[in-house]
């Protein structure tokens, strides 16, 4: 069973007015089969954890670590942590004017395993695929997210992500302008990877609305680069009735 271990993670980024430090030691396990919701305020740090996972340049790790199965992420180019089995399901996914759905993903499959797939097969696959995200196979032949709804585009992310079978995958405020019916369509694909594959889930959100269709495991609150309280799904409740305010006081008494 692969782990992802965060340990004491201090992440910063660059300003004009200097350097602005974003995590401030930030401590987390994550093992395949779990699900972990990630949730706070705008600005507490949620974004910059899944992008420092990713290996985003924007951010500069000063100090901590990241290890997959004992391995050392930092240490990682991008494309080798998608390798080694890490997967970022972005917020707002980016068009690729000029390559399509299918060539973009065969070409994924291939960086990922080493070797590219039978084109019969795989084009089953992808159908499979789409067809169960309720995405119309035409798809497929369009470039990758030119043109698409948000919707649209987050049902590619989790078809990404079920052809790609990683290990740990970081779902960066998926939810994000889904309406409801969209909402159930990718929460229904984001579990089913998980019963087939074991995957792991860090799913990050401002809302508990997702988390009525992907129940977690954990719940950890961000606020101000820290992890400031952590639980099981019940917190995730509690915050659905408090909010965040409690938090965000403790910050301005500090």
């Amino acid at each position: 069973m692969s782990t992802l271990d965060i340990r004491d993670l201090h992440v910063s980024i660059q300003t004009e007015q200097g350097s602005k430090e974003i995590l401030r030691g930030v401590d987390l396990t994550i093992s395949q089969g779990e699900t972990h919701a990630i949730m706070g305020p705008n600005g507490s740090g949620k974004s910059t954890l899944a992008y420092t996972i990713a290996g985003h340049p924007r951010y500069t790790v000063d100090s901590g670590s990241i290890t997959l199965d004992g391995q050392d992420v930092l240490a990682m180019s991008v494309d080798e942590r998608a390798r080694a089995g890490l997967f970022l399901a972005m917020q707002y996914p980016v068009e690729i004017p000029g390559v399509t759905v299918a060539n973009f993903l065969r070409t994924a499959k291939t960086a990922i395993d080493g070797e590219a797939p039978a084109i019969r097969g795989w084009s089953a696959t992808l159908r499979d695929s789409m067809t169960k995200l309720r995405m119309d196979s035409g798809f497929a032949a369009r470039n990758v997210n030119e043109g698409f709804s948000g919707g649209e585009k987050k049902r590619h992310e989790i078809v990404q992500m079920e052809l790609l079978k990683p290990k740990i995958a970081v779902l960066d405020e998926t939810d994000s302008g889904l309406d409801v019916d969209a909402l159930k369509i990718v929460s229904e694909g984001v579990n089913r990877v998980k019963d087939e594959t074991g995957l792991g889930v860090l799913l990050i959100t401002h809302y508990t609305r997702i988390l009525r269709y992907i129940r977690p495991d954990f719940v950890h609150v961000f606020v101000n680069g820290r992890v400031a309280e952590e639980g099981g799904p019940e917190l995730a409740d509690r915050l659905e009735d408090e909010g965040y305010d409690r938090f965000l006081a403790d910050v301005e008494a500090v």
